[in-house]
């Protein structure tokens, strides 16, 4: 009787180890850290993490099993620049004061959802009304589906700038917003800003370093910050584990970041070499966002779309980033791939792949700068951006070779993130 029961118990224990397995058979892997193809590979996922890669196509009987063997397989993609609570449009200036943080909720449900069945499996968001870190919480806890969100909370700004929530406002309205707000005016400002969004609950800190193309505001590139403010805010997230990223146009503001202690530049629009000197000197990093721009150049052709005050400063930048871009590759400043999705629709990030390409970088390094290289800037590095034994089962595929056919990244065919599959 004993043995009996010694016997079902391991028979049950085979089962239920198959029964929570999935089998991926995978035609081509995309090895993100060499740039090289593996093929006839079965990847094995156990709960959320790869536990195997196997040669061949081995599966037990009655595994769960993914059939990807006329697919180039990849591991999930990382966008460090992205809105999840909005995507921009003629009402977006009403909502701010129409819209309730419910509605700001509901709506960045949607949002998330297109993000990452389009193969984004983890973002980084650089600044809403702080629903954006109720948002990651709902995703990591299962509520809602979506990426995996680092969040910057709400934007840190001076008075007026490009993250002052009251822009454009009545003078009823404008008051006097302050550290709570994110809206910050010297250095114990600033040091009190970056604390109170570790208290909300933010992974990071964004700053607008410079007047910005979307904002109700006549410059689109001024320095906003002085150095002073901008080492106290990064002095300060250093001690409590936060990296800070800078939106940035102009060249001055952008040096200040730098000089300051930023680690991304989000934008670089007017990027000087010696900007582009002192990026490399400091190991700071250009997050291109050109899908962006590309799109804010359309918008400001149609009448109305945007405030008259905007027009100017959105078909001044557009064409300028993707040539700022490609002078920055070439001129070996690093790049972390960042589309700022929400200013455009949400899901159509894989769009920046082929503008970066067009710009001279190969394939292969778009590829890695929004998988290898994000992973380190999230210290995420032994566990996302590539398939590996050990890490998170973040995994997508495409119908074509993408180092042959850059596009094939704008239709991404199978999702699965953390081990679940959102997308077959």
């Amino acid at each position: 009787m004993k043995k009996l029961i010694l016997l079902f118990l391991a028979v049950f224990s085979i089962h239920n180890t198959i029964a929570q397995s999935t089998y991926i058979l995978c035609g081509k892997i995309l090895d993100t850290k060499s740039g090289k193809f593996h093929f006839k590979k079965t990847i094995v996922v156990e709960k959320n993490k790869i536990i195997d890669i196997i040669d061949g196509y081995i599966v037990p009987k009655g595994a769960l099993t993914v059939d990807l063997k006329n697919q180039v397989v990849l591991p999930g993609l990382i966008d460090m620049h992205v809105h999840i609570e909005q995507e921009f449009d003629r009402n977006t200036r009403l909502n701010r004061y129409i819209l309730n943080e419910a509605d700001i909720a509901f709506n960045s449900v949607g949002f998330a959802k297109s993000t990452l069945l389009n193969g984004f499996t983890t973002v980084r968001d650089l600044g809403g009304t702080g629903v954006n870190i109720s948002v990651r919480n709902a995703i990591n806890l299962g509520k809602i589906p979506g990426p995996r969100i680092f969040t910057a909370g709400k934007s840190l700004a001076t008075t007026g700038g490009h993250a002052d929530p009251t822009n454009g406002s009545s003078r009823n309205l404008l008051g006097n917003p302050g550290p709570k707000d994110g809206v910050v005016n010297s250095v114990e400002d600033a040091k009190k800003a970056v604390r109170q969004r570790y208290k909300n609950g933010a992974d990071c800190i964004k700053i607008t370093a410079t007047g910005g193309v979307l904002s109700v505001a006549k410059s689109g590139d001024n320095p906003q910050f002085t150095i002073e403010e901008v080492r106290a805010i990064c002095q300060t997230a250093k001690d409590y584990g936060m990296h800070v990223a800078a939106h940035a146009h102009g060249d001055e503001g952008m040096q200040r970041a730098i000089i300051g202690g930023v680690k991304t530049i989000e934008h670089g629009t007017y990027m000087s070499k010696e900007t582009m000197n002192l990026m490399k000197q400091y190991d700071a990093y250009l997050v291109p966002t050109i899908t962006a721009a590309k799109e804010v150049e359309e918008k400001a052709k149609i009448k109305g779309f945007y405030p008259a005050i905007v027009v100017p400063k959105a078909l001044a930048v557009g064409p300028q980033i993707q040539g700022t871009f490609a002078k920055a590759y070439k001129y070996g400043v690093k790049i972390a791939f960042g589309t700022d999705a929400g200013v455009f629709k949400h899901g159509n990030n894989g769009k920046e792949f082929g503008y970066m390409v067009d710009a001279g970088m190969p394939a292969i390094e778009t590829i890695q700068s929004a998988t290898i290289t994000n992973a380190q800037l999230l210290n995420m590095e032994n566990e996302i951006g590539q398939i590996k034994i050990g890490f998170f089962a973040d995994i997508i595929a495409v119908s074509d070779d993408p180092t042959k056919n850059i596009t094939t990244m704008e239709k991404i065919i199978f999702v699965m993130k953390n081990g679940v599959i959102y997308k077959k």
